[in-house]
């Protein structure tokens, strides 16, 4: 079995596109594939020590699933069945899509809701992300200046994603024990 886990929740199919672009970054005895949290069960989650998770955030600051109008059940439905399962020993990196424009005011707000779910569950988080580089008014998932994982905005910096996920991945190398 692969180490790292790979799960992401999605409405319009972005975060699953970077879930991808991470995966191509690694063989298949390092990562496994791509796997959208709404076919996930909690003993797939925890038979990783090592986890990727990415998030959208939708409406008002929103995980993405039922009560933000999405057609099918994400994380906001995950995280209820996920509820009571240990993360002790488990390493997370968060990644979150935004858009610092047209929701400058509650930009990778969800990032803040994964990151608060598996610490409380006894997780690691690792990934923090500098805010340099974006222009927003407020964020949630902000904590000591940082991001609490890797921000992404397709709609207004794209040309700007693959450099940050190389940067990104190279930071959280030491803590999956990667080689950098």
């Amino acid at each position: 079995m692969a180490r790292i886990g790979l799960f992401f929740g999605t409405n319009s199919g972005s975060t699953r596109k970077i879930a991808k672009q991470i995966k191509k970054r690694f063989d298949d005895d390092t990562m496994a594939e791509p796997v959208n949290i709404n076919k996930a069960t909690p003993a797939d989650l925890a038979a990783y020590d090592f986890l990727i998770l990415g998030t959208p955030t939708l409406g008002d600051g929103l995980l993405p699933g039922l009560e933000a109008e999405c057609d099918d059940e994400s994380w906001a439905e995950a995280l209820d069945k996920l509820k009571g399962t240990s993360f002790a020993g488990k390493t997370v990196a968060l990644y979150g899509l935004g858009d610092q424009d047209t929701y400058a005011h509650e930009f990778v707000d969800g990032l803040i809701l994964l990151y608060d779910f598996f610490k409380d569950a006894g997780a690691k988080i690792v990934g923090a992300w500098p805010t340099d580089g974006y222009k927003f008014d407020v964020s949630q998932s902000i904590i000591d200046g940082k991001f609490v994982g890797l921000a992404i905005d397709q709609d207004i910096q794209p040309d700007l994603t693959a450099e940050r996920l190389d940067a990104w991945l190279k930071l959280i190398a030491p803590d999956f024990g990667l080689p950098l």
